[in-house]
């Protein structure tokens, strides 16, 4: 195989139904598609199989039994014999006896191949099949940039709808199509790509063309959904990009920014290609043994029953990762007579990914990593699927989080980030791996995938275990760190360290002299806050509601709230920020430092006047009255009467503190 070669390979994967789904795939497969087709099926080893003379009579193309190490070439149809699987390796064919082998899952394995292989000239078809064999093959597949196909009904099947059904639930299948229509499909996403390498970057024109084009499409998705993409690598992005235009049959990037703009669903289905992170459960078998050896133990040292481990899994997809960590942790847990609580944090900005990881329901052909005991210990079978036991479930708390625009979290022990690093630039690199040492404790874990690293960063992390890409925070580092401390603004998308604006008052200096006076003296206290509640501005005579926490200084407005109105102010800050709309609570007490009561009303609406990307908020501390005996406040407010009144307001907090 060539350099220069172009021509797809089209993994096909069929089991019960099979021969009449192959039969419409290879009629509908046009003559000047340039592509290799590798057939995979369930056979049995005691039988001859005659396949490649069956597929003869539904193309002109030449069908043979797949011989070791011959190449794949380009118009040839190549079968899997019987009492074996087939793969590829550097462009040529693998045949693995599977005698003694147990139970094997040949399309799987083919696809799998294919898509470390070939890439994104990988192309993954799964037709009538009575399992869920080929779902793993093609997340792998999509996982290297190729395409993936499954029989939807038509008149050649699927008889057996139980493999394309289920590589169709996970999520990753680009065409859900009848067989006989998959093969011009694939040669109009050819005519595409064609298309594209044509009209090639190969002047500077053409380069700032395209970059002023992906700007456009960078600011298209952070304002329809928020999230900045611009500190992508260039290649990965432009590559996600064109596959899109690829599957539309489009031929230039303004044609794609078009449909963009007047097509909302292509907006999303952007966002999803974009955020493609194929995972699986314990991946890397041993890089989860060392974990689980060397640093798992060290998470529990010196901790009791009251004490919390705290963990953190930012980018967790569907939450294999997640459960895989949670399970190591449960079972260093069982072995320990008063094991401390557990928090294990799992962020990321897909919600369809974090509903997935939530459901905790996973098809049994993406199980086949996790060992039968484990499987027997940690999951419940439900039909062809398995769902995490609670007790694993218990210990994940999944959220929406961007760990470039988000403040990070902190006093954690372990972060696992795996295999996600690899999509960010050099820039957000820099950022991300500071925000990391930030978030863990000192001495706390950093636990990468294998193809990631923090060399530029050795002031900040000491190599643990080197091979399998696991780090401790040092805390002698000097290096000046900058964290974003709210949304992303600007083109770059991180944000910028907010300070109190001046705002000019129009008028002359008296008007200003009057004004100031009237709100010191008539205005109620209030703060100005940005929306994660980073206090930007102060009036006077807050500290009746506000006073300085123990430690470190804070600005952080429901860190300094007095006890008594945290819950409802965060409860109505939150709804402010969400909505965009005023929200207000009355008949809120506050106990002062004498032990009397102040009833209030707190009131929050976004700041009018300024720059609308800023999101400034103002809260309003209005006092009800005068200060009062915990009595009489109880008495005005109607608190301790029979009316069930006290029983609503508990029920009210509980409900804001879950």
């Amino acid at each position: 195989m060539s350099l220069e070669d172009t021509f797809l390979v089209v993994g096909i994967g069929a089991s019960a139904g099979g021969i009449e789904a192959l039969q419409g795939f290879f009629q509908g497969v046009p003559d000047e598609l340039d592509a290799a087709f590798v057939v995979a099926t369930h056979l049995n080893p005691e039988r001859e199989s005659l396949l490649h003379e069956v597929l003869a009579r539904f193309t002109s193309r030449p069908v043979s039994v797949a011989v070791h190490d011959s190449p794949v070439e380009s118009g040839h149809v190549y079968v899997l014999p019987e009492g074996a699987t087939l793969t590829t390796a550097q462009g040529r064919l693998v045949l693995t006896a599977t005698v003694g082998r147990g139970e094997v899952k040949p399309v799987d394995l083919l696809l799998a191949s294919l898509a470390t292989d070939f890439a994104e000239r990988s192309v993954g078809v799964v037709l009538s099949g009575g399992d869920g064999d080929g779902t793993l093959g093609v997340k792998a597949i999509k996982e290297h940039g190729g395409i993936t196909m499954a029989q939807a009904p038509d008149g050649f099947g699927p008889r057996h709808p139980s493999m394309p059904d289920t590589a169709i639930s996970t999520g990753f299948i680009d065409f859900a199509l009848p067989a006989e229509r998959m093969g011009a499909r694939l040669l109009d996403m050819m005519h595409a790509a064609d298309a594209l390498e044509r009209t090639g970057i190969a002047s500077r024109e053409a380069e700032q063309s395209r970059a002023d084009l992906l700007g456009h499409i960078y600011k298209l998705l952070r304002g329809q959904l928020g999230h900045d993409f611009s500190g992508y690598k260039t290649k990965t992005f432009v590559r996600r990009v064109e596959r899109r235009m690829q599957v539309h049959d489009m031929r230039s990037m303004d044609e794609y920014l078009a449909l963009l703009r007047t097509d909302a669903q292509e907006v999303h289905a952007l966002f999803r290609d974009l955020l493609i992170s194929v995972t699986s459960f314990f991946r890397d078998a041993a890089a989860f043994e060392a974990l689980a050896a060397s640093v798992i133990p060290r998470l529990f040292e010196h901790k009791g029953a009251d004490d919390v481990v705290r963990l953190w899994v930012p980018g967790c997809a569907t939450g294999e990762e997640v459960y895989s960590i949670a399970i190591v942790v449960r079972e260093y847990m069982d072995a320990l007579s008063a094991p401390p609580k557990v928090q294990l944090f799992a962020t990321d900005i897909d919600d369809s990914a974090l509903s997935v990881a939530r459901a905790a329901r996973y098809p049994e052909a993406l199980m086949t990593s996790v060992s039968a005991e484990r499987r027997e210990r940690f999951f419940t079978a439900d039909g062809d699927a398995y769902v995490v036991a609670r007790e694993v479930r218990d210990l994940c708390i999944f959220s929406p989080h961007s760990l470039i625009r988000d403040p990070p979290f902190s006093r954690i022990d372990l972060v696992s980030c795996r295999n996600l690093l690899i999509y960010f630039g050099a820039d957000v690199q820099s950022q991300v791996i500071p925000i990391f040492h930030y978030a863990l404790r000192p001495g706390g874990f950093l636990f990468l995938g294998s193809a990631e690293n923090v060399s530029l960063f050795d002031d900040l992390f000491e190599s643990l275990e080197k091979r399998h890409r696991i780090f401790r925070r040092r805390s002698d580092s000097t290096r000046n760190l900058r964290l974003p401390v709210g949304p992303a603004r600007g083109a770059g998308g991180y944000a910028a360290v907010m300070s109190p604006r001046r705002t000019d008052v129009p008028g002359t200096g008296l008007r200003q002299l009057v004004d100031q006076q009237v709100l010191d003296r008539f205005a109620p206290a209030h703060v100005v806050a940005n929306r994660d509640g980073d206090v930007v501005y102060y009036s006077s005579r807050t500290g009746k509601y506000l006073e300085p926490p123990a430690g470190a200084p804070t600005r952080h407005l429901m860190t300094m709230a007095r006890k008594d109105i945290r819950l409802d102010l965060r409860t109505c800050f939150r709804a402010c920020v969400e909505s965009g709309r005023a929200s207000s609570r009355e008949g809120v007490m506050v106990e002062l430092e004498d032990g009397r009561i102040q009833v209030l009303t707190l009131h929050v609406e976004a700041l009018q006047g300024g720059d609308a990307a800023d999101s400034l908020y103002i809260v309003l501390f209005v006092d009800q009255g005068v200060v009062q005996s915990r009595g009489d406040a109880i008495d005005h407010l109607g608190r301790g009467s029979a009316d069930g009144s006290q029983v609503e307001h508990e029920l009210r907090e509980t409900r804001d503190r879950l």
